[in-house]
């Protein structure tokens, strides 16, 4: 089975005339590691499902830091949302961690193939609603937990990070320097 149709499944059944149609709205696309997919300003007309590789979205403050919004492996989906619905100069920049094998839906393509099949709009709209509950649960860890429980849950949730991201990186996304993710790992 593909693996997008084994994800869009997790949610909604497909035929397989129906995958064969979701799947035409796709295409394929490499990018090494370092190479970007969306860099700020850009205008962002493609969302992103990761076939194979690790990516980040972040940006960077006024001072130089760099700080993670959030990170893509297999099976996720990723872009700047703000500049693919409204049509909006990117504010984030996401590259590639690892080597990557990506499929991507043009915005047109979306809003074609959603309106030719309501399946995959309740498909989004699940995903969305997904997406809004991790973003809310981010938000909340990052203003009430320590630097400890957001590495803790973090290390707990998504244990491959460890092994595939930067300890900079994660230090980053957590929000602290990298001296102090050494000493939380103890």
């Amino acid at each position: 089975m593909h693996p997008l149709r084994k994800h869009i499944e997790e949610l909604i059944a497909l035929t397989d005339e129906e995958f064969d149609m979701v799947l035409s709205h796709f295409e394929p696309i490499q990018k090494r590691k370092h190479q970007y997919i969306v860099q700020e300003g850009d205008f962002v007309d493609k969302e992103f499902w990761i076939l194979k590789g690790c990516l980040k979205s972040y940006f960077v403050d006024d001072e130089g830091k760099e700080h993670i919004l959030q990170f893509g492996m297999e099976n996720w989906w990723i872009t700047d949302y703000e500049s693919f619905i409204n049509h909006t100069p990117s504010k984030i920049s996401i590259d590639c961690i690892e080597d990557s094998e990506l499929l991507y839906i043009t915005f047109e393509n979306r809003e074609k193939l959603t309106a030719q099949m309501h399946k995959m709009e309740r498909f989004w709209a699940k995903k969305s609603k997904f997406g809004r509950i991790a973003l809310q649960n981010r938000i909340l860890s990052l203003l009430k937990n320590s630097a400890k429980e957001r590495y803790d849950v973090l290390l707990e949730q998504y244990p491959q990070l460890f092994q595939r991201v930067p300890k900079k990186l994660i230090a980053a996304y957590l929000g602290v320097s990298r001296e102090t993710l050494s000493r939380l790992q103890f």
